[in-house]
């Protein structure tokens, strides 16, 4: 049983009992069973009741088909988040995402978007379900080779679906940060979250991201050796796209003397607050001079070598490498130890490398394309209980600081430095660092963390209030 969006040949509709064909829309929500139809209403119901949601985990656990972990680093509160969402859009539909928050706010705006934004996707996949709901637009895609006069029109199909994806994902990151933006309670002036979501669907991925967190997929080679595939794009501003955006806005690259790989974004007018990278939700500081919330998004079709997906936070992606990454979650005793095991090796290697920062916080999602975990028995020996299962249904358990806790002041979470630690220092142009347009490749790690210690995502927050002055 599949939903009507995927572009797999092997897709196909439910027929009526009467054996009539069913065309529905390319973005009808459910295909299937008449006993697992959901309608778009019955999604929107459930925001006032995220929380209940069956097959929703945001906390320390694991689902059907995934683990899920995060760990707070040395600097103050966890600002990351993280979401695996299963049954999404139908049986065969999981939704995945990693957040990093970064400013004084950045905890509360990486956990507003974990929520918000799967609910903005659903609402811009139903709103094309609207405009295109006659019977001409059905994609029950068929076998291109039964026809082969068809072949061309299977083509434009598929374009049409990646064409739609893209769409949704785009105004759903839109209509995301212009509810950041105006939101009564929550500042995101100097405050933001990296966002990598990923829709898989049958054989099929639809990735969008911002930022710099990451997401590879494992895969075997020729040899039969898993090797590490690079799904999405570290955004940095050094990128020359992202950097020619950015100076074309009167927005500022450079980096400063004590870490010369760390281009950040600044002001016109002020040496604030060098943020390091060059898209993301929130820092509304940043978003006339050139930092964007329009995500880079990407379609994949599996395939039966594909094993499994790892999405992270920089903290994971600043001291392992992909294939170090790969080689950790492959070699994990069970599936559902995967996530935990490899943020406990992330930790070891903050200790090991650079013995003197504060480690960063790491969150970690490891989805499982076999659609298969561990056993009870097994999960119970990696130091879970199936309690934790319930947990993630039923409230936001391992999140006490939501509520419990004061709006954490900017010496606690270290996202800035103070002016003393910031005055003086050098700055150091950046000017084609990288060459490319930075598409991802299976040769490229795109970090560019490495041999850097710690590295904050701000600088210091500029001298002026929402207030701010216009050039």
């Amino acid at each position: 049983m599949g939903c009507c969006i995927s572009t797999s040949s092997r897709s196909s509709c439910s027929s009526r009992s009467n054996g009539e064909a069913v065309s529905p829309s390319c973005f009808r929500i459910m295909c299937g069973r008449t006993r697992s139809k959901r309608t778009f209403a019955d999604h929107i119901t459930t925001l006032q009741h995220l929380a209940s949601i069956p097959n929703r985990i945001f906390t320390n656990g694991r689902s059907r088909s995934s683990c899920i972990f995060t760990q707070q680093g040395r600097k103050g509160i966890n600002q990351d988040a993280m979401i695996v969402w299963e049954d999404y859009m139908s049986e065969d539909s999981t939704f995945c995402g990693v957040f990093d928050g970064h400013g004084p706010h950045g905890h509360l705006v990486a956990r507003k978007v974990r929520d918000a934004l799967p609910l903005k996707l659903l609402s811009s996949l139903h709103s094309h379900e609207s405009k295109r709901n006659g019977p001409s637009t059905a994609c029950c895609n068929r076998n291109p080779k039964s026809d082969g006069g068809d072949s061309e029109k299977d083509g434009s199909m598929e374009d049409k679906v990646d064409m739609l994806w893209r769409e949704a994902f785009l105004k759903s990151y839109k209509a995301m940060d212009k509810e950041l933006r105006s939101h009564p309670s929550l500042d995101c002036f100097c405050s933001g979250s990296t966002a990598v979501t990923i829709v898989k669907q049958g054989s099929n991925l639809f990735m969008g991201s911002i930022g710099d967190s990451r997401a590879i997929l494992a895969s075997k080679d020729g040899s039969d050796s898993l090797v590490a595939v690079q799904l999405t794009v570290d955004l940095k501003p050094d990128l020359p796209r992202e950097a020619e955006r950015i100076k074309r806005c009167k927005g500022r690259v450079f980096a400063l003397q004590d870490e010369p790989e760390v281009p950040r974004v600044w002001l016109p007018f002020d040496d604030a607050p060098g943020l390091a990278m060059a898209r993301a939700f929130g820092d509304f500081c940043l978003k006339e001079y050139g930092v964007i919330s329009i995500p880079e998004f990407s379609h994949r079709v599996l395939t039966e070598r594909d094993k499994f997906i790892v999405v992270a936070s920089d903290g994971v992606w600043d001291v392992l490498s992909n294939e170090e990454v790969v080689e950790i979650v492959s070699s994990a005793p069970t599936r559902s130890s995967a996530a935990r095991i490899l943020v406990d090796s992330a930790a070891r290697e903050w200790k090991c490398k650079y013995p003197t920062s504060k480690m960063d916080d790491c969150a970690v999602v490891c989805l499982f394309l076999d659609g298969k975990m561990d056993s009870e028995s097994d999960y119970d020996e990696q130091g879970f209980s199936s309690a934790t299962l319930q947990s993630n249904h039923s409230g936001n358990v391992g999140e006490s600081d939501d509520g419990q806790i004061s709006e954490p002041s900017l010496q606690r979470n270290f996202t800035v430095r103070s002016s003393e630690e910031n005055t003086p220092y050098r700055r150091i142009p950046v000017e084609g660092q990288r060459n490319g347009e930075g598409i991802a490749t299976e040769d490229e790690n795109w970090s560019g963390l490495e041999g850097v210690t710690r590295v904050n995502s701000l600088v210091q927050l500029p001298r002026f209030s929402e207030e701010r002055p216009r050039t």
